[in-house]
């Protein structure tokens, strides 16, 4: 079997979850294995009661012997994590996936809604990060004391206006590459503001990688749950795996258009 389907299970235990607003909890998780493998942008896929399939969460941070998922009560699994209590037991395989590349002087990190809990590990590994957080509103602001902490400059945008700058992320992206040298920007949200932001960097000439968020199913690239269209020569394009191939790719090998 190619490595390419290679994933180890732990067993898990849960040694905090907190809640973080109305819909999203920060869940830390004790195993030494998966925080000494895992890499920004990487997963794991995490067995919730009986559910058939795993959910995949991104991986917010590692450090020690403990590692940090912060999700979005979607569903009965999600909600059945969002139960658990310190000393529980999860299933988890991982860590999975292709991750951020943060070397460099200086990263933008760019995210969208719950996918902006990913771009915490990377803004954390970066030899100087700056972050251009964007949420729908006031309430559904997550990790700013924590992106401050790491992050030279962070910048915060609502839809609404309520908190921060009025408008959406890709605006602000622009004002911080017009102002400021960065050796690439990492992005993470919805895909029409990761579309929106791919388009700013091509403008500005700044390489930009994104993380897909896609629904999965095997979460190791056996099967075509997470299949996303990928750029190919002379115009032409192939399916992908987002669980497999990515979550993390260059936007130019993304076709947006779909």
């Amino acid at each position: 079997m190619s490595d390419k389907f290679m994933a180890d299970i732990y067993k898990c235990m849960v040694f905090a979850c907190v809640r973080l607003n109305k819909t999203c909890y920060d869940m830390r998780i004790l195993s030494p294995k998966i925080c000494a493998s895992a890499v920004p942008g990487q997963f794991v896929h995490v067995r919730c009661g009986d559910k058939l399939l795993r959910r995949p969460i991104s991986i917010c941070d590692a450090d020690g012997d403990t590692f940090r998922i912060v999700f979005e009560v979607r569903g009965e699994g999600t909600r059945w994590l969002s139960e658990r209590k310190m000393g529980d037991v999860l299933d988890v395989l991982g860590p999975l996936g292709r991750g951020f590349d943060v070397s460099g002087e200086r990263i933008l990190v760019a995210g969208g809604g719950i996918g902006v809990p990913p771009l915490l590990f990377a803004a954390k590994r970066a030899n100087e990060a700056h972050a251009v957080l964007g949420f729908r509103t006031a309430s559904a602001v997550i990790l700013p004391g924590d992106f401050n902490e790491c992050c030279a400059a962070v910048q915060i945008t609502t839809d609404d206006g309520s908190i921060g700058r009025p408008g959406y992320a890709d605006a602000a992206v622009r004002s911080k590459l017009g102002a400021i040298s960065f050796d690439r920007v990492l992005a993470c949200g919805p895909k029409p503001m990761l579309r929106a932001v791919a388009r700013v960097c091509a403008e500005a000439g700044v390489p930009l990688q994104v993380s897909l968020e896609e629904r999965m199913a095997c979460g190791v690239g056996a099967c075509l749950g997470c299949a996303c269209k990928l750029e190919g020569p002379e115009g032409s394009w192939h399916y992908g795996h987002v669980c497999s191939d990515g979550p993390v790719f260059n936007a130019e090998e993304v076709v947006w258009d779909d």
